[in-house]
């Protein structure tokens, strides 16, 4: 779903129902030209360049992104490390105060339910900084279904992020030069116009960055005018989660390479999930059904074709290079890759054409074949 934005406003035929973010506002006024939609909430698809220019700038400067669509749910109270176990597949005994943690959500068949990063701010008290699809509605009915001590709520966070390779200099100078001292997946607060904000280094991105996890919306343009401010000597510009980034680096989006039909074996999420530990998970005894079994499809890097290939609304099929009638595969995010010089894919590929190094043949939104490889994650 895209909405264009017009001018300096967003068309009055969008519903309440979708909701602004903090920085919504800015967004627009920086250039944003089309939104989707993620979590009931607008996220700012595209500025007023190419996608392969906002690549490029990306890999080599600093990108602000509004990503206020990636809501939180908080669980708290005496049981709220045992509901986000029956959660997840992945043993979170061990986490401290200040990590940040991937984790697979999973129903009682082991289909994927959301892909979160976790944030463990208190002993009892767990923030789950969620993908597309309405997690909190699923944490809600597992606390009540199973009588936990917990308390379930969406807080009144917006992140923002800041990504890029000079994003450290950009995040020094607006919460203090300490900030750079956070490992990859760790968050600390900070303090930010007399207020304490949770800042973590993670990011939807191959590239180096932080998250600011705003809780007070009246906040948000503040927050978006200081690090701009601050980025301009950098060439800090606005940004979004870049397709060609994504897929190189192999970062699912769920909803379009993974929905609750996989599993997160199929996801390639196999690390994440402690098979061979005592932990008490919703979907534990089926996900180590699959596993004794052996999945029959896996998600993939795929690299195809000479030339830019013509645009497509739908997924593009990949077939067995030795017979150009048997499917084997389906592309779900595909762009042009410049760095490459070749288009780049993440597909659900079958058993056994999923090997790195197989030849295959896609078809692309026009119709034409193109010869291609399988690739591992992420694709170089």
């Amino acid at each position: 779903m895209s909405i264009l934005s017009r001018g300096a406003r967003l068309s009055p035929a969008i519903s309440r129902r979708i909701r602004r973010t903090p920085y919504t506002s800015r967004a627009i006024s920086s250039g944003a030209s089309e939104f989707t939609v993620v979590n009931h909430t607008l996220l700012p698809k595209a500025y007023r360049k190419t996608v392969a220019e906002d690549y490029w700038h990306l890999k080599t400067r600093v990108q602000i992104w509004d990503v206020g669509c990636q809501r939180q749910v908080e669980i708290a109270g005496p049981d709220a490390s045992r509901l986000v176990q029956w959660m997840t597949p992945r043993d979170i005994s061990a986490a401290r105060i200040g990590d940040c943690l991937y984790l697979p959500v999973i129903d009682r068949d082991a289909g994927m339910v959301n892909d979160p990063i976790l944030l463990k701010l208190e002993e009892d008290r767990y923030w789950l900084s969620i993908a597309d699809s309405d997690l909190l509605l699923f944490a809600l009915g597992l606390a009540q279904a199973s009588d936990m001590n917990v308390r379930v709520a969406e807080p009144d966070v917006s992140p923002l992020a800041i990504q890029g390779p000079l994003s450290s200099e950009v995040a020094s100078a607006v919460f203090g030069d300490s900030v750079r001292g956070l490992e990859r997946f760790k968050f600390g607060a900070f303090e930010f116009r007399g207020t304490s904000q949770i800042v973590a280094r993670t990011g939807y991105s191959s590239q180096d960055g932080f998250e600011v996890f705003l809780d007070r919306g009246s906040l948000g343009e503040m927050l978006w005018d200081a690090v701009f401010e601050v980025g301009r000597p950098l060439e800090i510009a606005p940004g979004c989660p870049n397709l060609i980034d994504r897929i190189e680096a192999g970062l699912i989006s769920y909803g379009n390479e993974v929905t609750r039909e996989n599993n997160p074996l199929e996801a390639g999420l196999g690390r994440f999930c402690s098979l061979d530990r005592d932990i008490r998970c919703l979907g534990m005894p089926a996900l180590r059904i699959l596993a004794r079994r052996g999945i029959r499809r896996r998600i993939r890097g795929i690299v195809f074709g000479r030339g830019s290939m013509p645009p497509s609304d739908g997924s593009l099929e990949v077939f067995a290079a030795d017979a150009d009638d048997r499917r084997v595969g389906t592309i779900a995010s595909a762009a042009y890759s410049p760095s490459l010089e070749r288009n780049v894919g993440l597909a659900m590929m079958e058993k056994p054409f999923w090997e790195a190094g197989e030849s295959v043949v896609v078809r692309t939104g026009d119709g034409q074949f193109e010869h291609g490889e399988i690739s591992e994650l992420p694709i170089k």
